[in-house]
């Protein structure tokens, strides 16, 4: 369902540092090996396969088999200059990645990864790719901001509780949630890499119905998990908006953001951002990134 809106939010302008980066590689890039982590049901691949040039290696990593098997079955069997799209999958727990596991790999990607992450597997993760000199396009992290038109007074309230829900601590784990693009900025940059940042919102309109309403349980749900004493306001609340969902009398807009880390010598001439971007390298603050909740 938030295959669409994925895509029309994702950040194509990350695409160019990463395609010069490949570009500067002695004696070029044969074949790219694109591990997908947390691949779910494969909309990274579809995404991205078909914007990237020459032969490309997938490498589909997910702990749910069935999800495995959807994924691979629906990958682009073509890249944009037409070379051949291959496709792998790999069961297994993606927090156990090393810098010797990843040798030979092109890209670590994923989408809406970050936010489920702990500190310590961001930094393993980051530690990871730096080491294999990997570069690293990680999208669609929750940022912590929430647009709803019309707007009102509860929608404030309850954004706070959903970001405390999404910093909750899980089986002994405690999540990054929208704290999770400042930290990948600050972990990689702090492993040698240049991070870029770039907003990637969702924007839900009169076309987008279903899937409004179907975050909108959710958003709602997580805020009322993390404080209880939400639910009677709540309940009326959720009506109201479902109610103006089907006749677009809801927009939202849900900000995430994208990051590209490259390892350290890949900056642009002059070391400048493009433009929306959040441009860091080893040794800078990251800072919160651009657009973030």
């Amino acid at each position: 369902m938030r295959e669409g809106a994925d895509a029309a939010a994702r950040a194509p302008g990350l695409l160019g540092p990463l395609r010069a980066h490949w570009a500067d590689q002695p004696g070029g890039t044969t074949e790219l090996v694109i591990r997908d982590l947390g691949c779910g049901t494969g909309s990274m691949g579809r995404w991205l396969a078909p914007r990237l040039p020459g032969p490309q290696h997938w490498i589909l990593h997910d702990h749910d088999p069935d999800l495995l098997v959807r994924a691979a079955a629906s990958m682009p069997r073509t890249a944009d200059d037409g070379s051949h799209v291959t496709a792998t999958t790999e069961r297994g727990d993606i927090a156990k990645l090393t810098s010797a596991g990843l040798a030979g790999t092109s890209l670590v990607t994923a989408s809406a990864l970050l936010d489920l992450l702990t500190r310590d597997e961001l930094d393993a993760l980051a530690a990871a790719c730096a080491g294999a000199g990997c570069p690293a396009l990680l999208a669609l992290s929750v940022a912590g901001r929430v647009e709803l038109t019309p707007a009102e007074q509860l929608d404030t309230e309850l954004a706070g509780a959903f970001n405390a829900h999404q910093r909750r601590v899980e089986h002994g784990r405690r999540l990054l949630g929208p704290d999770a693009v400042e930290a990948a900025s600050d972990a990689f940059a702090r492993h040698g890499m240049e991070v870029r940042v770039r907003a990637s919102p969702w924007r839900l309109g009169p076309g987008d119905a279903a899937l409004t309403a179907q975050w909108l349980r959710g958003w709602v749900g997580a805020a009322v998990e993390q404080r209880p004493d939400l639910a009677p306001q709540a309940e009326a609340y959720l009506t109201r908006r479902l109610t103006d969902c089907p006749d677009g009398g809801l927009t939202a807009v849900v900000h995430h953001s994208d990051l590209l880390a490259l390892p350290g010598g890949t900056a642009l001439p002059g070391g400048t951002a493009l433009p929306g971007e959040t441009a860091l390298s080893s040794g800078t603050d990251a800072g919160p990134a651009g657009g973030a909740w």
